[in-house]
């Protein structure tokens, strides 16, 4: 069979496999976009127009008034013909014609009409379930905080963001003990902290002493949504230097906090992330430990950077604690080779999708080369979003198809698999892996 009779046909066979989407931010209260600055100014889009001489590169509020996205769509007009090129405006214009039946480009004077028939369809109940069955994503992850009434459940399961204890920010050194601290006055999961705090709002509770860090993990592990989110979501900087803390290092950098530097940081960091996967380990209630690498704070967002010593120390963190079990979202092209090795030795450390800055085609299909060549089909997960409106989940599903037919097909090729195994292969990354290693179930919309 030649080629392009292989690929179509294995396109045309991919359409028909469901996915799970295993991570998102989509929003119960609104999973369809309200307006066109959902879909034009998706955050990747953002830096698109930003990079480009758009003067703001801020994410828009998460409830923006019409004078905000109605000033935001007019402001990037002008820079839209310079991003027409970049595979995240390709999932723009995957959206608008799909989904809105949009070919037209986006210009002055025509975007509020098309801005009135996204927000014709954000009323209508079913239209997001319509889009997801359009994808053939059978159900998505997304944050508990972000569940609403539950009325969305038949298409959701949940994972908790809420403190990132190793998170780094800029000129913050004890931004560790802060994001503990926020959560030791809550009696309930909240929104996480932003990528960059600005002015910090006093705490009710502040961590002084040993006894006060493990009793702020303690309350902050008695609270996590046991049964109702499947996995806590964290990011590891790789600023940090991860190692085993004792309690006489972390009283000493506590007495320093005054004067923190990036080492007493280390210590915080350190301290509280072991302390937290050993209650994981303890509680043993198998809410996977999901968390991001690779991206690291810019004035607005992040770029990709990962030092080979984070890579190492990972793979220390995941053998420290066999009864955990880790899932990695990279946002690090170079690493995966790296990450799939470590994904081959420690039983309890799977990896998924295409995280941020690896979203782009010609990464995904290195990514997935890798990996199907590396791992185990239950150790990887083909696909997450990083979406927060179904409609780029919708895009995201689109592109990552596209690309895995791509590599199934040269695969077929050179005889490698049959055209019934690499289906077979795609449905266990896509649709079984995230049921095997990450407990998600089909929805029950279909």
């Amino acid at each position: 069979m030649h080629g392009h009779h292989v690929l179509a046909s294995i396109e045309e066979g991919l359409s028909r496999i469901p996915l799970l989407d295993c991570h998102t931010h989509l929003d119960a209260t609104h999973l369809v976009a309200r307006g066109l600055h959902d879909i034009l100014l998706y955050h990747m889009v953002i830096s698109d127009l930003y990079a480009a001489g758009c003067p703001s590169g801020a994410r828009l509020s998460d409830e923006p008034d019409e004078a905000e996205a109605h000033g935001r769509i007019i402001e990037a007009l002008p820079y839209l013909s310079f991003i027409r090129n970049t595979s995240c405006f390709w999932g723009v214009r995957i959206i608008l014609r799909d989904l809105y039946d949009w070919t037209e480009p986006i210009t002055a004077d025509n975007w509020r009409r098309l801005d009135g028939i996204i927000r014709e369809r954000s009323g209508d109940g079913e239209w997001a379930r319509e889009i997801l069955r359009k994808a053939v994503i059978r159900r998505a992850c997304t944050e508990i905080v972000k569940r609403g009434d539950g009325s969305a459940d038949d298409a959701l399961q949940y994972a908790l963001e809420w403190a990132f204890f190793t998170r780094a920010q800029w000129g913050v050194n004890d931004i560790p003990l802060y994001e503990l601290e926020a959560t030791w006055g809550q009696d309930r999961p909240a929104p996480p902290l932003p990528v960059t705090v600005g002015s910090r709002p006093p705490v009710a509770r502040p961590v002084r002493s040993v006894a006060d860090a493990q009793e702020a993990i303690r309350h902050y592990c008695d609270l996590l949504p046991w049964g109702e989110a499947i996995a806590t979501a964290q990011h590891l900087s790789t600023d940090i230097d991860y190692r085993e803390v004792s309690d006489a290092e972390m009283k000493a950098a506590l007495a320093r906090r005054d004067q923190a530097t990036e080492a007493e940081r280390d210590v915080y960091a350190s301290y509280l992330l072991n302390a937290f996967l050993a209650e994981l380990e303890r509680r043993g209630a198998g809410m996977v430990f999901q968390f991001s690498l690779g991206a690291e704070p810019l004035p607005y967002e992040t770029a990709s950077r990962l030092s080979q010593r984070t890579i190492g120390q990972v793979a220390e963190i995941v053998e420290r604690y066999p009864g955990v079990r880790f899932m990695c979202f990279l946002s690090s092209q170079h690493a995966n080779q790296s990450l799939c090795t470590l994904a081959r030795e420690l039983p309890n450390f799977t990896v998924a999708g295409y995280w941020w800055h690896n979203f782009f085609p010609s990464i995904i299909q290195q990514i997935m080369d890798e990996r199907l060549d590396m791992l185990p089909t239950n150790k990887q997960m083909g696909f997450f979003s990083d979406a927060y409106t179904v409609e780029w989940a919708y895009a995201k599903a689109v592109l990552v198809r596209r690309e895995l037919a791509e590599v199934l097909a040269r695969r077929v090729q050179r005889g490698q698999y049959t055209e019934e195994e690499a289906l077979a292969v795609a449905e266990a990354i896509l649709y079984e892996a995230p049921q095997q290693a990450l407990g998600m179930e089909p929805g029950k919309f279909w």
